[in-house]
Parts: structure tokens; sequence; C-alpha cells
């Protein structure tokens, strides 16, 4: 299959000159030939495709840097290239500002440099060409992960809703089935049953939670919130693990009160206090400290005395859906905490951070 050749459209008042620039160009190019100004616009009215424009400076009418200025509108990445016998400084200025040529070449132009000169203008055309196409279709594919985003979302807002209805049911009837009278193995079964329904409840609720962080759909209200009210509002759950490790938590604060969001605040530390405490050495200590600098406003950290964590897994937990089966012998998901976090963090323009330190890890939320 013959490859097509590029345009190059040539425009000059005398013919000779024409015939001339024909003969150069013609093996490599697709040469269109106008003897003036407005012939050379009727044929850029139908040929989109012309690569490169070679014209002469001195013309009637109009002159070769006034042509190209107005075949900038419809050909904005066509290369040009000006023919003049003119030398003076100021000529060369009006055409590189006004007409945007590639280059500006004197009569009578040398073969070898005109060829090398429409050979590079061509290159150039190729380059824009192949940017161009390749930002359309990167903008193009950027719109469809947007929409596939977006869909996901949205599905995923409509399973997890669609999941709380039978759950709800179940845990229900649960409930109404521990009421009655029922022999040791059918108690032991529906705890079971009711263990596991709470669990996944849990599940898609935190899914949930961070689908609509992730689409703007949790609402943000801060107000000024007293420091150790933190730690007097934990969650019930963190307190029996701090019991049952025999772990001890203290507050370290240089700041009385914080502005931030109270209850999404107070959810995200509940995560990271649940991390400290699963994760810390039994009969430690878990230091949660608020303070500021020049760069946050407000700096909230959890500390736990324990194992650290490798660079690599503090990557994987920052996400969703993650498990890491070198954790524990056997299989263990890392949950959704510390994607929660991050999540409620966003929502606030704040960031989270986890970072290791000589006992153990910091859970950092940060406050701009």
């Amino acid at each position: 299959m013959e490859t097509l050749k590029p345009t190059l459209l040539c425009i000059d008042d005398e013919s000779d000159n024409l015939e001339a620039l024909e003969r150069l160009f013609r093996k490599k190019y697709e040469v269109l030939k106008a003897t003036s100004a407005q012939k050379a616009f009727e044929i850029l009215d139908t040929r989109l495709d012309v690569s490169v424009i070679i014209s002469d400076q001195r013309m009637p009418v109009i002159t070769g840097v006034e042509f190209l200025e107005k075949s900038i509108l419809s050909h904005p990445h066509t290369s040009r290239i000006l023919l003049t016998g003119y030398t003076d400084i100021e000529s060369v200025i009006e055409a590189v500002n006004k007409g945007q040529i590639f280059r500006y070449m004197t009569k009578p132009w040398d073969p070898v440099d005109l060829i090398n000169t429409v050979d590079k203008a061509y290159e150039q055309y190729a380059l824009k060409t192949q940017l161009i196409q390749k930002n359309q279709d990167l903008q193009k594919a950027l719109l469809e992960l947007q929409n596939l985003d977006k869909a996901k979302n949205q599905f995923m807002i409509l399973i997890n809703h669609e999941l709380k209805t039978p759950l709800t049911t179940i845990l229900s009837f649960g409930e109404l089935l521990k009421e009655t009278e029922l022999s040791e193995e059918q108690t032991l079964f529906i705890n079971r049953i009711m263990k596991s329904s709470e669990k996944l409840k849990n599940i898609v609720e935190d899914v949930l939670l961070i689908v609509k962080g992730e689409i703007g759909l949790i609402p943000v209200k801060k107000d000024l919130v007293r420091t150790d009210w933190f730690l007097q509002n934990i969650p019930t759950e963190v307190k029996a693990s701090l019991q049952a490790k025999q772990q001890t938590l203290k507050l370290v604060s240089e700041l009385e009160q914080i502005e931030v969001d109270q209850q999404l605040t107070l959810i995200a530390l509940g995560r990271a206090l649940h991390n400290a405490t699963k994760f810390g050495l039994a009969e430690s200590q878990i230091t949660v400290s608020i303070d500021s600098d020049p760069t946050y406003r407000v700096i909230l950290a959890v500390e736990n005395q324990g194992p650290q964590i490798s660079a690599q897994l503090i990557e994987k937990i920052m996400q969703p859906f993650r498990l890491d089966e070198n954790i524990m012998n056997h299989s263990v998901g890392m949950g959704l905490g510390l994607s929660i976090c991050s999540t409620l963090m966003k929502c606030q323009n704040a960031s989270l951070k986890v970072v290791n330190t000589p006992k153990g890890v910091r859970t950092y939320f940060l406050f701009k």
C-alpha cells in the first residue's frame, strides 16, 4: 500500500519559482501551487491536511507575512516558511511575531538548505499533530475513567443499600429468636449468625462511608472541640480492647481546643486507636498527642508500642480491601480502618500519615 505524501503548499506570484519548488519537492511531497494569496486561501479552505506552507514575501494585494498570519486561523499547526529577497531585521521580526514562521529564508535559496528546512518543518508539524492526537486520546481515556469511577461509586452505593435491607431483616428476626426458648446448640447457632451479620453490617457501613467520602457526600461541620472530649468519648470496643490487653491511654495536648468536625474526627480517632490497641503490646501505653506547627494548625497523633510496619505494608493498608498473608499464619483482612481515616481526613482538607517510631508506630492526622 502506497504511503500518502505530506502536503506542501507553495505561494509565489512568479510561475517560474513555483515550477522550481515543485521539481525540488515532488518526490517526497504532494505539492500544491498558488500564484496569489487568494488562490492559496481557496486551497486551504478545501485542504486541511497541509503540513508546510512556503510563501514568498513580496506578492500583490497582501504580503507573505500577512498571508501567513491569516493562515494561522484555519491551519494553526501547519509549519510556515517565508521566502524573501529582503534581509532587513524589521522584516524578520515581523515575520516571526505575526506569521509564526518556522524559518525565514532569503532568495535565491540554496536547494539543499531549503530541502532540509522543509523536512525539519514537516517533522515539527508531525510532532505537533501526534502530540495533539495523544492529548485527545488522553482526554478521552480520562473521561472514560471518570465515567467508570462514577458508575463504580453509584454501583457500590446501590449494592450496599440493597445489602442493608436483608441484613436488617436477619438481625431483627435473630433478636426475636434469641427471646424464644432455644436449646444450647440453637443458641450457639443464632449467636454465630448474629455475630457474622453484625460484622457484615459494619463492612457495608464502612464501604458506604468510603464511597460517600470519595464522591463528596459526607457533610462537614467544623466546631471548636475540647481536646479532652475525644478520649472521654472513645468507642466501647476500644475501651474493651484496652482493658483486655491491660493497655493504658494517655493524652498529651498543647491545645485546649481544636476546630474540626467533631464526629468525623472522633470516628477517625476511634479507628486509629482500634489499630493501636490491636497491634500494640500488652501492658503498654498508647499516647494521643495534639499540637500544631507552622504548617499544620492541628496535628493529632496516635502512637503505640509494638512491631513496626514495612513501607510496602503501609502503602497496602492505606487502601481498602487489602489482604496480606505475612502478618499472621493465615490470611488476614486488613479491613478498612485506615482507608476510612484517610477518607474522613480528606473531607476536612486534612491528610493521614503513618510512620514507624523506634518503639512502634505513629499515625498522624494533619489539618492544614
